[in-house]
């Protein structure tokens, strides 16, 4: 796959600022048509602020980094007019085109051509649209503690092409902003699409007023977090029915990912889920790790350490049986990740199958099933792996009606509130 160099505008300020709630509309240079077959029917998304006659999206490129971005602006340290040079950027491993890809609900919040724009609108890029990628493919390595620990174990054995005998693990890994298809997102959750317009708009501080006054527009570039996807193996054998493929879907936790907190089953979870995926991969299939920036259940680090004190102050001490209780009490809601959405990166990858889920969350599981996707069997984590003050949350778990019966030993506390928020 060869690159563009993006041809770069005259360098000059922008003075027109116009503010309205009504922004001016006029016909969509690039119309996107979501679903289409090829790249060129669907055409490229283009949340540019450089030259707004080209926008076809609500929002603006890497949403989530986009204050960072005016800030350099304003702070003089980056040309408002600045289009990225992709030289040498092509993906690092060659991902679809899937038929999933083609198939408006299949996929609805990621765009599944964002890593392929060097190609796919090479004569766009070449008369100087400013189109940016949404996805960005390289390769890498990995390594945990966990891993030398499980080949120390004899769990696993370093092979040099996966494993390596320090610890190492090769990987191919995606980074991918969130692209939101608005009618598909309203269908996926079965709400109106107006509403869903007219509800972020009034809950982001009217921050995006074309969600209520440019309904010809229907793709957002919401300020959220992606995710990373982790490869194990030969990404290509993934859409492969004929070949093992494991999964772990994880929601991020910092706190005991990154700085080892032991409240939590999360980095456990994940570094076992790691060691599923490895095992698969030599054994000829692949493993697949799923990354979403999803703090606290989507609610946030501040919401999740107060949660963190009204358990541990409240009468009683930290139980099982007010758990999911204390969150909703701080935060209105015990989780707002939305796993509905979660199936979309599966179907980006052409995956049909998964041989290995490492999760025993209902909520991920149903949520897979409902795209398509035959799950084979849930692996939960070994008893072994888990933190002794990560008992509680286990517990809370086990008792609402989490883990599939069987699964795990029987609780004292049976109280726990059933709703959102069994999701580890």
């Amino acid at each position: 796959m060869t690159d563009d160099v993006t041809p770069k505008p005259s360098k000059k300020k922008l003075t027109h600022i116009k503010l309205t709630s009504h922004p001016e509309r006029g016909p969509q240079v690039l119309p996107i048509n979501w679903g289409a077959s090829t790249a060129a029917e669907r055409g490229p998304i283009v949340g540019t602020v450089t030259n707004p006659s080209q926008r076809n999206v609500i929002g603006a490129h890497s949403g989530s980094y986009a204050v960072y971005r005016a800030l350099a602006i304003a702070a003089g340290s980056l040309d408002p007019v600045h289009i990225p040079d992709l030289t040498n950027t092509s993906p690092a491993a060659l991902i679809g085109p899937h038929p999933q890809w083609a198939d408006k609900k299949s996929i609805v919040s990621i765009d599944p051509w964002g890593h392929l724009i060097s190609d796919a609108f090479r004569p766009l890029l070449e008369k100087g649209y400013d189109i940016r990628p949404t996805i960005a493919v390289t390769r890498a390595h990995i390594n945990m503690p966990e891993f030398s620990d499980a080949i120390a174990a004899g769990r696993l054995k370093p092979d040099g092409h996966i494993l390596r005998d320090n610890g190492e693990v090769l990987v191919t890994k995606a980074a991918i902003d969130p692209v939101w298809y608005l009618p598909g997102i309203a269908e996926r959750f079965s709400v109106d699409e107006s509403e869903l317009r007219r509800s972020l708009f009034e809950h982001t501080g009217g921050m995006f007023p074309e969600l209520v006054t440019r309904p010809d527009m229907q793709v957002f570039l919401p300020p959220i977090g992606g995710m990373t996807a982790y490869f194990i193996g030969d990404v290509t054998t993934m859409a492969d029915p004929n070949k093992e493929l494991a999964c772990r879907v994880h929601d991020e936790c910092n706190g005991s990912d990154v700085f080892g907190s032991d409240i939590c089953t999360c980095r456990p979870y994940l570094a076992h889920g790691i060691e599923v995926c490895i095992a698969a991969a030599q054994a000829g299939g692949a493993g697949l790790i799923v990354y979403n920036r999803k703090e606290g259940r989507a609610l946030g680090e501040v919401t999740k350490f107060l949660v963190y004190n009204a358990r541990k102050r409240q009468e009683g001490g930290d139980t099982a049986a007010k758990y999911f209780q204390r969150t909703e009490c701080v935060a209105g809601v015990q989780d707002m990740r939305f796993q509905e959405l979660m199936p979309d990166i599966l179907h980006w990858l052409g995956i049909t199958k998964i041989d290995k889920f490492v999760s025993m969350s209902n909520m991920k599981y149903d949520a897979i099933a409902k795209g398509g996707i035959t799950i084979k069997e849930r692996v939960e984590i070994p008893k072994e792996l888990i933190p002794a003050d990560a008992r509680v949350e286990m517990d809370a778990k086990v008792a609402a009606g989490y883990y599939t019966p069987g699964k795990v030993p029987e609780t004292k506390d049976l109280n726990v509130k059933k709703g959102r928020g069994l999701d580890e």
